[in-house]
């Protein structure tokens, strides 16, 4: 069976059997053209061996991927084969191997200074550049991931009431509230650029120029752009605006239980960990200050 025909089986297994969210299956099909780049000989099935799998996850590691993507990556890998197996389209055994531990680093967070700086970057005054300041307003007024902010349609946005509604991991749905500004962004780009986009007749808020949905990398890429025009020199990511949104909650007073919820997270010990990011910030701060005493 050619590949791609045998990635299609898999999403549709995946869609039906496990009732996978559109999030995991935008990120599987980013893995699995990733793959396909890492091995380009592979046209059928037949070209595939479980050799590959652990030769993927240190090809990802040398390019000094972030762990949380290796880790999503090796997830594909394994749950791909093992499918094709199930299917006999794979006649090998699937083998175990090491997959690596998830960092314990704190993420970066961007003082409110350089998220400022951040939003400025794009020119508004060019309707890409409208788009991505909403983008980017968005993400840090609501804390979405950014697989959410890219499936983003109409109707999950309540103008009126300042509320957008996302499905999340495990297609979990949740409402989180936005702000007046973000909104403000939000309008005028929904009011102005979207309109003279060849895509404005489809469901999806965020469309490339050739009126497609905006996808993963390359809002990754842009992202990087502004922050390098922005002169911030931390690694900044779409997943950063999310980690300034949790930390400078907390650091304004809002619940731990609150923040948990609005991120989406199953488990408030992964929200915990932007209580640690705070302290370390409080705690920096104050050293700075007792420096210059």
């Amino acid at each position: 069976m050619e590949i791609d025909e045998a990635f299609a089986s898999f999403v549709q297994y995946l869609e039906v059997e496990h009732m996978a969210s559109q999030a995991t299956i935008s990120n599987y099909t980013e893995d699995f053209k990733i793959f396909i780049k890492t091995f380009p000989e592979v046209k059928d099935t037949a070209d595939l061996n479980v050799n590959m799998l652990p030769s993927f996850i240190k090809k990802q590691d040398d390019l000094a991927r972030a762990t949380a993507t290796i880790l999503r990556r090796y997830s594909f890998v394994k749950n791909f084969f093992e499918f094709l197996v199930s299917e006999n389209l794979l006649q090998e055994d699937v083998p175990s191997f090491d997959k690596p531990k998830p960092d314990k680093k704190l993420p970066i967070v961007l003082s409110l200074e350089e998220v400022d700086a951040l939003f400025e970057a794009p020119d508004i005054s060019k309707d890409n550049g409208m788009r991505d300041r909403a983008m980017l307003e968005v993400m840090y007024a609501t804390g979405l991931r950014v697989s959410e902010l890219i499936e983003l349609k109409f109707g999950n946005v309540n103008f009126q009431d300042g509320l957008i509604t996302v499905y999340g991991k495990g297609n979990k749905q949740r409402t989180v509230p936005v702000s007046p500004f973000a909104l403000d962004y939000l309008r005028k780009y929904v009011q102005g650029p979207r309109t003279r986009n060849p895509g404005k007749g489809t469901v999806y808020l965020f469309l490339n120029r050739d009126g497609k949905k905006i996808s993963r990398n390359y809002f990754f890429v842009q992202v990087k752009k502004y922050a390098e025009k922005a002169g911030i020199n931390s690694f900044v990511s779409p997943h950063t605006l999310r980690h300034c949104f949790a930390t400078h909650l907390l650091e304004n007073s809002a619940s731990l239980r609150t923040v948990q919820e609005m991120l989406g997270h199953s488990k408030i010990a992964t929200t915990q960990i932007y209580t640690e990011v705070s302290t370390k910030r409080i705690m920096s701060a104050y050293d700075l200050y007792a420096s210059r005493k």
